[in-house]
C-alpha cells in the first residue's frame, strides 16, 4: 500500500513507483529485477536498446531506471545515462548502473557520477538482493527526490508571489530572491545571488537596524517592521519587512527569510519583535490588504510551457519545445500568454509591444524628427540609416521614390539557348529534391553552376525581372563561376550550384510562394549563386588568426560573407557586359541589392541560433497558432498578412538560404556521404596548414590522422541541423528531407558504433540498377 509522505507542512501522495529496466537481453540479472518489481508491486518496463529506452522514459518518466553497464558493446550505459539526464524531465529520476563483479575493488565511482548515475549495483541476480536494492531506493533516494520535486511547487509560489522575498544564509549571503524582489530593487535576474548584505547598496539606517533585528531573532522570534534601503539606482525605498529565522541541522539558524510586502509606504519607522504565532495579525494583515492589484505577467506563460514538456513526434510540435530559447523569445512567449486573460485594451497594447519586439533592430531608436528640423532629419538619417525604408505589403521606398512590383518594364530578351544534350539530360529533373548535382558536375567538367542557373533562372523568369538579355546573364554566370576555386574540395561552384538548387526547391513550395514577392525570389536565387564566391577553402577563424588582408579589411567580423557579397557586386557592376542590374531603376536595384546582401550575410554561423530563434518566434509559432484556429476562412487572411510582413519575409529568406547552405545531411545518403568527405578534406587541409604555419588550430578534431568523420557528422546534425530543419519543416512540410535526415543520422551512428573513423559506401538500393 502506498503511503503519503510528509514534507514539512506539505503532505505528498506517492504514486505507484515505475521502474525501467534497460538490458540487451533477458538474462538472470534482468529477470531478478523484473521479479523483484513484482514482489514490491512496482510497475516494471523492459527496453532492449538505448533509443527505445530513451523514448520509453520520455513517455513515462520512470522513478527508477536500471541500466546494464556490464557489456558496453551491447549498451553504452554511460551515453544512455547522459542522454536521460540531458532532459529536464529527468531531474528527479534515480538511475542505477549494474556492473560486473571484479576480483579487485574498483575504488573510483567518479566516471559513474559524472555520467549521471545515482548508484552502482554489483551484479547479483538473486531476487531478494534486487528486492532489497529497490526497497532501499524507494525509502532513500526516491523519497528524497519526491520531496525535492515538491519543492518546485514551493518555488513556483515564491516566483509568482507579489511580495518581494529574500533568503540568505546564516552569514547573510543571498541565496535566493524572487522576481518581485529583483523588480523592487531594480536588479536583473541572478544579479544578487551570492552577494553579502554588505555588498548590496544600502544606507546607514538599515545597517543600524541589524543589531536590533538580530537581538529579536536570537531569542527565537521574528522581526517585523519598516526600514529604508537603496535600490540599484541609488534611490531610497521604504520597505515593510518581516524577517524569519530558519533553524536547521544542529539546532542552529541556517537561513533567514525576509519578506518585503509591496504596499503603501508608512510615514514612520517601526520595528518590533513578533511572536511566531502572531503572523495573522498586526502589520502583516494591513500589508496584505495594500498589495498591488496589477497583473504580474512575468510567469504567465507557465501554462503553455506545460504543453511543451510532452513528447512530440511531428516537426510542428518539436519546434515548440526547442531548447535554445533566447531571452527575447521568452519575453514574447510571456506577453503572448498574458494576452489570453487580458481585457481588450490591454490585449491591443500588448499586440503593439509584440510588433515592436519582432522588428529587425531592437536597439536602433525609431527617430521621428519634426518637420521644422531638417538638420536633425538629415543627420540621423545619414548616420543611422541605409537609406531604405520598408513599407507594409509589396511597396518599397527609397527616399521619396516608390515603385510597385507589378509595374516592371516588359522583357526584351528571347528564350534561353538550348543546352547540350548531355547537360540537358543532367538538369532535366532539377525541380526534384533528389537531383544529382555530382552528375551535373561531371558532364559539365566542373562547371555545374552556369548550366543549372540557366535553367533555374529561366523557370523563375529572372531575365524578365532584371530586364536583361540572355547574353548578359550567361556572361555574368560565367564570371561568377570562374571566381569559385575549383581546387577547393567543398567550397567550389558545385556547392554553390547545390545551394542554388535547394533554394529554388524551397521557393517552389506553396508556403514560400505565398509569403515572398518576385523581388524576394530574385534576391534569393542570386544570393545562393554568389554566397561563397572566391571562398579560399579556409574558415573565418583561420583568416583572422593568420592576419589575412580580408580579415583586416573587414575588422575580423563576418569576413568571408562580407567578401562574397562585396566581390560579387564588384564583378557585376564593374563590367557592362555582365552587369545584370544595368537596366533596373535605382530604387528597385537598391531593394534587390539589400535583399541579396542580407541573405549572404545570414550564412555566417556565429548568428545561427539567433536567426533560428527569431524565425521560430516570429514566424512558425504565430503561424501554428493561426492554423489551430477553427475559423479557417478568416484566419487565411491573417496568415497571409502575417507572412507578408516585411520583417517576416526577411526572416523566411534568411532561414531559407541557411537551410539550403547546410542541407547536405538532408540529401539522399549517397550524396550526403560525398559532401561529408569533401568538407572533411577541406577541414583536414586547413588543420595541416595551421600546424605547418604554427597557427592556432581552430578545429583540433579535424586532424586527418585521428578524426572520426561519423562523429563529426553526428555532432553537426545534433547541434546545428536537427532543430533548424524541424522549424523549417514545420513551416514548409518537407517529409522527404526529414526522412533523409533520419536515415543519414542512423548511418553515421552505425559507423560510429562500429568505431569506424572513415566512410564506407552506402548499401545498394535493390530497386535501382
Amino acid at each position: 500500500m502506498v503511503a503519503d509522505v510528509q514534507f514539512g507542512p506539505m503532505r505528498i501522495h506517492q504514486d505507484q513507483l515505475q521502474v525501467l529496466l534497460v538490458f540487451a537481453k533477458a538474462d538472470s540479472q534482468c529477470n531478478g529485477f523484473r521479479k523483484a518489481c513484482e514482489k514490491a508491486k512496482f510497475k516494471c518496463t523492459v527496453a532492449r536498446e538505448p533509443r527505445a529506452a530513451l523514448d520509453c522514459f520520455l513517455d513515462n518518466l520512470h522513478d527508477i531506471v536500471v541500466i546494464d553497464h556490464r557489456n558496453p558493446r551491447q549498451i553504452d550505459a554511460e551515453a544512455l545515462c547522459r542522454s536521460i539526464k540531458s532532459s529536464k524531465l529527468s531531474e528527479n529520476t534515480v538511475i542505477v548502473g549494474v556492473v560486473r563483479r571484479v576480483n579487485r575493488e574498483d575504488l573510483s565511482v567518479r566516471s559513474f557520477i559524472a555520467a549521471g548515475f545515482t548508484r552502482r549495483y554489483t551484479e547479483n541476480p538473486s531476487i531478494m538482493a534486487c528486492y532489497n536494492e529497490l526497497l532501499q531506493l524507494e525509502f532513500g533516494e526516491v523519497r528524497s527526490q519526491l520531496k525535492l520535486r515538491a519543492c518546485n511547487s514551493v518555488f513556483t509560489a515564491l516566483e509568482k508571489s507579489q511580495d518581494a522575498i529574500e533568503i540568505t544564509s546564516e552569514n547573510h549571503v543571498i541565496q535566493y530572491v524572487n522576481p518581485a524582489f529583483e523588480t523592487t530593487m531594480g536588479y536583473q535576474s541572478g544579479e544578487l545571488i551570492g552577494k553579502e548584505l554588505a555588498e548590496v547598496p544600502i544606507n546607514e539606517k538599515k545597517a543600524d537596524l541589524l543589531d536590533r533585528i538580530n537581538s529579536c531573532i536570537r531569542i527565537g522570534k521574528e522581526w517585523e517592521g519598516v526600514y529604508y534601503a537603496k535600490n540599484k539606482n541609488g534611490d531610497n525605498i521604504q520597505q515593510n519587512v518581516k524577517i524569519i529565522p530558519v533553524v536547521g541541522q544542529g539546532g542552529k539558524i541556517r537561513h533567514y527569510v525576509s519578506i518585503v510586502c509591496n504596499g503603501t509606504s508608512k510615514t514612520e519607522e517601526i520595528h518590533e519583535c513578533v511572536a511566531p504565532d502572531s503572523q495573522t495579525g498586526g502589520h502583516m494583515s494591513n500589508w496584505k490588504d495594500r498589495r498591488k492589484s496589477s497583473l504580474d505577467i512575468r510567469y504567465a506563460g507557465s501554462r503553455t510551457n506545460e504543453a511543451y514538456s510532452e513528447r512530440r513526434h511531428s516537426s510542428l510540435a518539436r519546434m515548440h519545445s526547442m531548447t535554445m530559447e533566447a531571452p527575447i523569445t521568452k519575453a514574447i512567449n510571456i506577453i503572448s500568454a498574458a494576452q489570453e486573460s487580458s481585457p481588450m485594451p490591454v490585449t491591443e497594447a500588448l499586440d503593439h509591444v509584440l510588433e515592436i519586439l519582432r522588428t529587425t533592430e531592437l536597439y536602433s531608436p525609431q527617430f521621428n524628427a519634426k518637420d521644422d528640423d531638417p538638420h536633425a532629419t538629415d543627420l540621423v538619417g545619414g548616420l543611422m540609416s541605409d537609406g531604405l525604408q520598408r513599407l507594409p505589403g509589396t511597396n518599397y521606398v527609397l527616399g521619396t521614390t516608390t515603385f510597385q512590383q507589378g509595374a516592371r518594364s516588359p522583357a526584351t530578351h528571347s528564350s534561353l539557348q538550348d543546352l547540350p544534350s548531355r547537360i540537358a539530360q543532367a538538369v532535366e529533373d532539377e525541380e526534384h529534391w533528389d537531383f544529382d548535382i555530382f552528375r551535373l558536375e561531371a558532364v559539365t567538367y566542373n562547371q555545374p553552376l552556369v548550366y543549372l542557373a540557366l535553367k533555374t533562372y529561366a523557370r523563375f523568369r529572372i531575365c524578365e525581372f532584371l530586364n536583361c538579355s540572355e547574353l548578359t546573364l550567361r556572361a555574368w554566370l560565367e564570371v561568377i563561376e570562374a571566381n569559385y576555386h575549383k581546387d577547393n574540395p567543398y567550397h567550389n561552384s558545385t556547392h554553390a550550384a547545390d545551394v542554388l538548387h535547394a533554394t529554388a526547391y524551397f521557393l517552389s513550395r506553396e508556403r514560400v510562394k505565398e509569403a515572398l514577392d518576385p523581388v524576394d525570389e530574385v534576391a534569393a536565387l542570386i544570393a545562393a549563386t554568389i554566397h561563397d564566391v572566391d571562398h579560399p577553402g579556409r574558415t573565418n577563424a583561420f583568416l583572422c588568426n593568420s592576419g589575412s588582408e580580408l580579415a583586416i579589411l573587414y575588422n575580423d567580423i563576418a569576413v568571408l560573407e562580407s567578401h562574397h557579397a562585396a566581390l560579387a557586386f564588384q564583378l557585376t557592376v564593374g563590367d557592362d557586359k555582365c552587369n545584370i542590374f544595368k537596366n533596373m531603376e535605382r530604387s528597385q536595384y537598391r531593394v534587390l541589392r539589400q535583399g541579396i546582401v542580407d541573405m549572404v550575410l545570414a550564412t555566417e554561423m556565429t548568428k545561427h541560433f539567433e536567426h533560428v530563434n527569431r524565425f521560430v518566434t516570429s514566424v512558425t509559432q504565430p503561424l501554428a497558432l493561426l492554423m489551430e484556429n477553427e475559423e479557417m476562412g478568416k484566419d487565411q487572411e491573417a496568415i497571409s498578412a502575417m507572412l507578408k510582413m516585411p520583417e517576416n519575409r526577411m526572416l523566411i529568406k534568411r532561414m531559407m538560404i541557411k537551410c539550403a547552405d547546410v542541407s547536405n545531411p538532408c540529401r539522399a545518403l549517397e550524396l550526403c556521404i560525398k559532401w561529408a568527405a569533401r568538407i572533411s578534406e577541406e577541414y583536414f587541409t586547413q588543420t595541416d596548414e595551421e600546424k605547418q604555419r604554427n597557427l592556432p588550430v581552430v578545429m583540433p578534431a579535424f586532424d586527418r590522422s585521428t578524426c572520426s568523420i561519423p562523429k563529426a557528422q553526428i555532432s553537426f546534425i545534433d547541434y546545428f541541423i536537427t532543430e533548424m530543419f524541424d522549424a523549417w519543416d514545420a513551416f514548409l512540410d518537407l517529409p522527404d528531407l526529414m526522412q533523409h535526415l533520419d536515415n543519414n543520422f542512423k548511418y553515421w551512428k552505425g559507423l560510429d558504433e562500429m568505431q569506424l573513423r572513415t566512410l564506407r559506401p552506402p548499401p545498394k538500393n535493390p530497386g535501382k540498377p
